[in-house]
C-alpha cells in the first residue's frame, strides 16, 4: 500500500523533535490508536451490513451499541483504544479479539527473552524500559506455561518409520536452574527422512554426556514410530556404538569424519598439522575414499613418527571406522528421493 505525499506532509507538519513521533504521546501511537479503533469500525460495518446512520439498518435485528474501553500492550508501549459494540454481543473484531489485551507478537518477545534466561524480574523490567509497558510477573508465568503444552506434544510427537541418515551429537549450553547458571548437555538428534529434509527428531537435556542416555534416548525413537536406520553418525564417545546396535542392530554406525580429523591430530606434531589436516581433509572426500590408508600407510614408511604403528583414532579399524559405509539393501519397496549427502 502507497501513502500519498500530500498525507504524509499533513501528518508531519507538527514535527519538530523525534519526542513528537516516538515519544509516549507521539505520533506513530496515535497513529497506531486511530487505525485500530478505524478498522474495527469498519469490521463491525461489515459485520451488520450496513453503514453508520444508515436507514438500511432499521428493523434488521442487531444494531451499534456504543463502545466499551480497554487498553492493549505491544513493542509501541501502552495504548488505550475504544472498541465498538452491537446489540446482540456476536460481534468480535478480528484485528484486536475480545478479551486480548496483547497486540500479535508480544508474547513472541516474552517467550524469547525466557528463552534467552532472563528471569521473571528481568523481563519486567526490559519490558518497562523498552517499551514503557508494565506487565505482572503472573502474566509472564502465564505466557511462558502456555508454551510448555505444544513443547510437550512436539517431543512426543509420532516419527517415520525409517530414516536413511541420523545424526546423533550433543553440545554444552548454558540452562538456568535453580537460581543459577549451570552447563548441561543438550542432546540432539537430526534425521534426515526419505523426502531428502532434516528433521529435527528431539533435544533432550541432561547433566552429562554419556551411552546411558543416548540408550535412552534410542528407545524413545523406537518406541516413537522409528523402525530402522540406515547411516547413524556419531562422534567418538565410549559405548555410543554399542547403545545404537542394541536398538537397531541393522543400523550401520559412522564415526564423524571431523571427529576422526580431530582425533588424528593429537598424536601429529604442532609444525606438521596443517599439512596432515590437508591431506586427510582430502583423503575423506568420497570420489578418495581409499586414499587415507595409503597416506597413512606413507606416513610410516617415511619414519616421520608423525603417526604412531598402533591402531588409534587415526588409523580406521576394525566396524564402524570407515567414513563411507555402505548402505545395506534394506531401502526395497521406500522411495528414496536421491539427495547428496555431504558425510
Amino acid at each position: 500500500m502507497v501513502i500519498k505525499e500530500e498525507i504524509l506532509e499533513e501528518l508531519l507538519k507538527d514535527y519538530k523533535n523525534p519526542q513528537d513521533l516516538l515519544g509516549k504521546e507521539g505520533l506513530l501511537k496515535e497513529l497506531t490508536k486511530r487505525l485500530l479503533e478505524k478498522a474495527m469500525d469498519s469490521e463491525l460495518t461489515h459485520h451488520l451490513g450496513y453503514e453508520k446512520y444508515s436507514s438500511a439498518g432499521k428493523k434488521r435485528g442487531n444494531s451499534r451499541n456504543g463502545k466499551s474501553s480497554k487498553k492493549i500492550k505491544g513493542s509501541f508501549g501502552e495504548i488505550p483504544i475504544e472498541v465498538p459494540r452491537d446489540r446482540k454481543g456476536d460481534f468480535n473484531p478480528q484485528i484486536i479479539p475480545k478479551h486480548q489485551t496483547r497486540f500479535d507478537g508480544f508474547d513472541d518477545k516474552i517467550i524469547s527473552m525466557y528463552a534467552r534466561g532472563m528471569t521473571t524480574r528481568d523481563i519486567q523490567d526490559h519490558l518497562q524500559e523498552i517499551y514503557g509497558v508494565e506487565i505482572s510477573a503472573d502474566l509472564v508465568s502465564t505466557v511462558t506455561d502456555a508454551v510448555l503444552t505444544d513443547v510437550k506434544e512436539w517431543q512426543s510427537r509420532p516419527l517415520d518409520e525409517v530414516y536413511p541418515v541420523l545424526y546423533l551429537d550433543a553440545t554444552m549450553v548454558k540452562v538456568r536452574s535453580e537460581g543459577r547458571v549451570v552447563n548441561k548437555s543438550a542432546y540432539l538428534a537430526i534425521g534426515i527422512n526419505i523426502e531428502g529434509l532434516k528433521d529435527v527428531l528431539g533435544i533432550w537435556l541432561e547433566q552429562n554426556e554419556g551411552a546411558k542416555f543416548w540408550l535412552k534416548i534410542m528407545m524413545e525413537l523406537k518406541n516413537r514410530g522409528v523402525r530402522d536406520i540406515f547411516i547413524a553418525c556419531v562422534d567418538g564417545l565410549k559405548g555410543f556404538p554399542e547403545a545404537i546396535e542394541a536398538t537397531f542392530p541393522q543400523a550401520e554406525v559412522q564415526l564423524c569424519i571431523v571427529h576422526m580429523i580431530r582425533g588424528s591430530l593429537r598424536f601429529v606434531s604442532w609444525k606438521d598439522r596443517k599439512a596432515v589436516t590437508g591431506d586427510l581433509k582430502l583423503s575423506t572426500r568420497p570420489p578418495r575414499k581409499n586414499r587415507l590408508r595409503q597416506i597413512l600407510n606413507a606416513l610410516h614408511r617415511n619414519g616421520t613418527g608423525v603417526i604412531p604403528r598402533s591402531p588409534g583414532p587415526g588409523r580406521p579399524t576394525g566396524s564402524g571406522s570407515s567414513p563411507f559405509s555402505p548402505i545395506r539393501k534394506r531401502s526395497e519397496g521406500l522411495s528414496i528421493r536421491p539427495m547428496p549427502l555431504n558425510l
